[in-house]
């Protein structure tokens, strides 16, 4: 399990320097240049020797068998754009940061899924500051992959992926528009999205949203929602693409407290998905989740300070 763990942490750090790098550098490496893929493959392999040495335990999830994933927290700094990865490390918190050691200035955002349900990431949406929405992945032979999907992105808000909305293996992604509708798009294995279709309006109201994954127990992805009052809401996942939130339900109050609310799955190894929170002088909080609608988060613990210095993504 560690060997697994430090094997796909090293793959996934190369694979967002590689993503950035990528972007930063123009359409050849993006497109597939093969001299790129040979770098990443080349320096893929090199950490894993170097964390793993000659085996790597590669059974250790199988795919297919975890519902709630385990993603790393982006952390932008602020002040040098630099792009820090922090992974958890599946005891409710953090392992020490990651640094990719590129800058992140061109991007607004990026957005991790586990579409063959073994707990890990193996796909990133990429946004654009300028609009342009961007896949990326690492296949099975540690090749480096990555396609242009879209753009006029920018038109969005806040893009978040809360896993599937529609029974596909694939997760999916929402898009909250400057006039406060919802849009959904269902994905492809290769990143590629339908159309747009209408969840609904009246979501202006809200100044964060996150999830990532089932927070009540049903096998449905659902997200939560806090509004301009402070009151946090919980969305639960229908299955239904055409309508995959039910009504709101009434999670608390005193949610002002935080600046910046965001899921990066399963933090303490329970099978559950957790909240992170973090406070404006950069102390960070883990909701770990109940699997229950009724009481959906335990008491907040704190796991990290300082943060005050990065965007969190």
């Amino acid at each position: 399990m560690i060997n697994t763990r430090r094997a796909l942490r090293g793959a996934l750090t190369v694979a967002a320097v590689t993503a950035v790098m990528a972007a930063a550098a123009g359409p050849a490496l993006a497109s597939g240049d093969p001299a790129g893929t040979d770098r990443l493959r080349a320096a893929t392999g090199a950490e894993l020797r170097a964390q793993d040495g000659p085996a790597v335990e590669t059974g250790a999830r199988a795919a297919g068998t975890v519902q709630t994933p385990s993603f790393s927290m982006k952390a932008v700094d602020k002040q040098s754009t630099y792009l820090y990865l922090y992974f958890p490390d599946r005891q409710g918190g953090f392992e020490p940061r990651e640094p990719v050691e590129v800058s992140f200035d061109a991007f607004a955002d990026a957005i991790d899924v586990d579409n063959d349900r073994d707990g890990y990431s193996d796909g990133t949406w990429y946004v654009h500051k300028d609009g342009r929405l961007d896949y990326s992945w690492i296949d099975d032979d540690l090749v480096y992959h990555s396609a242009q999907v879209g753009k006029g992105w920018n038109i969005y808000s806040t893009i978040l992926s809360p896993g599937d909305l529609g029974g596909a293996p694939e997760a999916d992604l929402i898009g909250l528009d400057k006039d406060g509708v919802l849009w959904g798009y269902l994905a492809y294995p290769d990143g590629t999205l339908t159309s747009r279709l209408r969840i609904g309006g009246g979501w202006g109201q809200y100044t964060q949203l996150a999830g990532q994954g089932d927070l009540t127990g049903d096998g449905k992805s659902d997200i939560v929602a806090r509004d301009t009052s402070g009151v946090l809401w919980l969305y639960q996942g229908t299955g239904d693409y055409k309508a995959p939130f039910a009504s709101r339900t009434r999670i608390g109050g005193g949610w002002n407290v935080y600046d910046r609310l965001l899921s990066v799955g399963d933090l303490d190894a329970d099978g559950r998905t957790d909240l992170v929170a973090r406070q404006p002088d950069g102390d960070l909080y883990r909701y770990s989740g109940t699997g229950n609608a009724q009481a959906v988060y335990e008491k907040p613990v704190e796991i990290g300070h300082g943060f005050q210095i990065y965007n969190l993504l």
